[in-house]
């Protein structure tokens, strides 16, 4: 044992995180970090070979499902069906049931909207995340390509009238359609009237006018603004006939936006070493405790953020009342499969890392069931990826009552959602959520995990099409449709969340507004946005649309998608005619979105960056973009679509062009010309050893070349 280790029981724990836990996560808890570390020994001992042969399993299937592609080029879609359910891979259906959670906070069962994202890792990004509970209207409508930015509504250093003027229009037009008034424009507004009880507006022409529907106003923030609310959501109108720059006299409108976040530690980070994730839960520490605050230089100054105190208002009896200043937090541990070597087992092998951060995150948030601060039912909430069917949801409900017992909390505090991004999950969808149906709290599609899931499983099947044509296919729309009949017919309505996927476009405003309704008309409660700007924005579709009404319409009707489509495995058609032109163009999009992910994370620690794509868009990437684009590069390649002298030229011709489009990054590392870098090595990696990873998982290749990095960066 090397003297940076102690020995509690069966475990050792390096003496960093040892005291991280006794000296900062324990402090002012009725628990000591021994007393922590061995439940968590005992825990191990319970859980630890179950989760290892619910991997096993995981494999198992896997080497069962190749042999059968191999042996069936032509698959006769219900011989399919009946070997998936033969080998156990499709699970016997639940009887009728309704799930029985309880102590739900209302930001989850009563309230529709945006869901931000964001990596535990970056103190500023949490911070803008968690504070984006609410946003400016005004400065979401100016700053993006909403209103185009061009001619004479070009943005520049000073304020551009015509674009304020029009900023204040749409802003406007917005009001009169979710919160109209009786025979008048929000535009004609001078003033408000303050009456006890009553919203009065004068206007521009001497009359004044009152709100169609009065039980829209909620009374006055303590800077007297107008609070409105509109589908559970409230909107904050700022009246200054002084400040405003455009003719009426709304300076601002500030939206109820990011009603939820998820604080990630799985695929948006990059925790490698020992150093970095501890990093990583300090600033969820910091966040339970609401201590947690960032500094940064702009513009020559230097800016301390920290959380938002909550608002106070007076509503319209009166009363002195708040609301939260903060998004509902929810946290993402990572997956199953992922191991640590922060504790050991006494022989030295790397515990489960999903224990881990189940046990860690839950202590650190026994600080919020004091505070209640975060969550006023005092619940914890955490959110489990890559859970491959019922067996493994069922493992996590036993972890969750471990974790219970061992900090001294009572049964189902600890609440979950499941990520519907697994194949094995989708086709079991209901067994899942019945496992769970005294915890679960939400269910979410994840089209890129799920799509890289798709194409590993059925990688001996046959070559898969194009990427941006894979959501034409069959299977894509029945495994949106199934994901939100199966939470409804199991009783999610007003009880937990059905969510949708990112919008990957975070520079693509205001075509998030003209698509992103689409989520609310399937019937999700909430969707994830990549900034705080997006959830702004995507609040006013929540505004616009009522979600649970539409709920309640799906309900009624009983329509289920096809479930057979759910098998439709989305192979490449002789329609696609790819010529060699478009293959290169092909591989040379997913060798560019590889290597511009992976580069800064291998070389930097960022697990999820802004990246532009070939055409120089900047899209979102974590480690679901970078699944999907590796396995299908290994499936044209397992396949011959193409070659690998085709594949490296690809990576060599794009690493320069990612070099161009990073070139004013000062912490960049090229990659060309010389191409022997770590992370270039690591981007090769994932396609030409993508067929051959776990379920077609990047972790082990990243964390490999991760460590080769930080060991020479080190060595110098």
């Amino acid at each position: 044992m090397s003297a940076g280790q102690q020995i509690i029981q069966d475990i050792k724990v390096d003496k960093i995180f040892f005291d991280f836990i006794d000296n900062e996560v324990c402090d002012g808890l009725e628990i000591t970090a021994t007393d922590f570390f061995e439940s968590l020994s005992k825990i191990l001992s319970e859980l630890q070979e179950s989760n290892q042969l619910l991997l096993d399993k995981r494999d198992e299937l896997q080497s069962q499902i190749d042999e059968w592609h191999l042996q069936n080029k032509r698959i006769d879609p219900q011989k399919y069906k009946e070997f998936l359910e033969s080998i156990g891979y499709v699970a016997e259906k639940p009887d009728e049931f309704s799930i029985e959670v309880e102590e739900v906070d209302d930001e989850i069962s009563q309230v529709a909207g945006p869901q931000l994202v964001v990596p535990i890792t970056n103190q500023r990004f949490v911070l803008n995340a968690v504070n984006a509970r609410w946003g400016s209207l005004f400065d979401s409508l100016y700053g993006t390509n909403v209103i185009p930015n061009k001619g004479s509504m070009s943005t520049s250093f000073a304020h551009n009238l015509q674009r304020v003027n029009r900023t204040a229009e749409l802003a406007c037009d917005f009001l009169d359609e979710i919160a109209p008034l009786k025979g008048a424009s929000y535009r004609q507004i001078t003033t408000q009237v303050k009456y006890k009880g009553t919203l009065i507006f004068n206007l521009n022409d001497g009359e004044v006018a009152t709100l169609i529907n009065p039980s829209q106003y909620i009374g006055l923030t303590e800077n007297g603004n107008i609070l409105l609310k509109n589908n559970n959501l409230h909107i904050e109108i700022v009246c200054d006939q002084e400040r405003s720059l455009h003719k009426s006299g709304i300076f601002d409108v500030i939206l109820e936006s990011a009603v939820t976040t998820i604080v990630d530690f799985e695929d948006s980070a990059s925790t490698v070493s020992d150093e970095e994730k501890i990093h990583a839960y300090r600033n969820y520490l910091g966040l339970m405790k609401r201590e947690l605050s960032a500094s940064f230089v702009k513009g020559g100054e230097t800016i301390t953020r920290s959380l938002n105190n909550d608002k106070t208002y007076t509503d319209s009896h009166g009363a002195i009342c708040k609301l939260p200043g903060t998004s509902l937090t929810l946290v993402r541990n990572v997956g199953i499969h992922m191991t640590t070597e922060m504790v050991t087992n006494n022989d030295g092998s790397p515990i489960p890392e999903g224990i881990l951060d189940a046990m860690v995150t839950s202590l650190i948030a026994l600080h919020d069931l004091k505070l209640k601060m975060n969550s006023k039912k005092g619940s914890i909430y955490i959110v489990k990826p890559k859970l491959h069917g019922p067996k493994e949801v069922k493992f996590t409900m036993d972890l969750f009552s471990a974790v219970e017992k061992a900090l001294s909390i009572k049964e189902n505090t600890l609440k979950i959602g499941v990520m519907d991004e697994e194949r094995r999950t989708t086709l079991n969808l209901k067994a899942c959520i019945y496992e769970a149906r005294n915890r679960i709290i939400f269910i979410n599609t994840g089209f890129l995990d799920r799509t890289g899931d798709e194409i590993h499983t059925s990688m001996m099947a046959g070559a898969i099409r194009c990427k941006n044509l894979i959501k034409e296919e069959a299977w894509f729309s029945a495994y949106e449709e199934n994901n939100v009949s199966s939470g409804l017919e199991s009783g999610l309505y007003k009880r937990a969340q059905i969510g949708k996927g990112m919008w990957a476009q975070p520079d693509q405003m205001r075509q998030m507004l003209d698509n992103k309704m689409v989520h609310l008309e399937a019937g999700a409660s909430c969707s994830w946005v990549p900034s705080p700007t997006a959830a702004t924005l995507h609040a006013t579709h929540y505004h616009r649309f009522n979600v649970f009404r539409q709920q309640q319409e799906l309900l009624s009707k009983h329509q289920k998608p096809n479930q057979d489509d759910l098998y439709k495995i989305p192979f490449l058609k002789l329609a696609d005619q790819l010529s060699e032109e478009k293959i290169i163009k092909e591989i040379n999009n997913n060798a560019q979105s590889i290597l511009g992910y992976v580069v800064k994370w291998i070389n930097q620690g960022i697990g999820c960056s802004k990246v532009q794509d070939i055409n120089h868009i900047g899209l979102m990437e974590d480690r679901a973009t970078l699944r999907i684009s590796s396995q299908h590069m290994a499936n044209w390649l397992h396949h011959k679509i193409c070659t690998k002298d085709q594949v490296n030229k690809a990576f060599q011709d794009m690493a320069v062009i990612v070099d161009d489009q990073n070139k004013h990054d000062p912490n960049y590392l090229a990659l060309a010309p010389n191409f022997d870098s770590f992370a270039y090595k690591a981007s090769i990696a994932l396609a030409f050893e993508g067929a051959d990873q776990a379920n077609g998982y990047t972790e082990d290749i990243l964390i490999r070349f991760r460590r080769k990095f930080l060991e020479a960066k080190q060595a110098k």
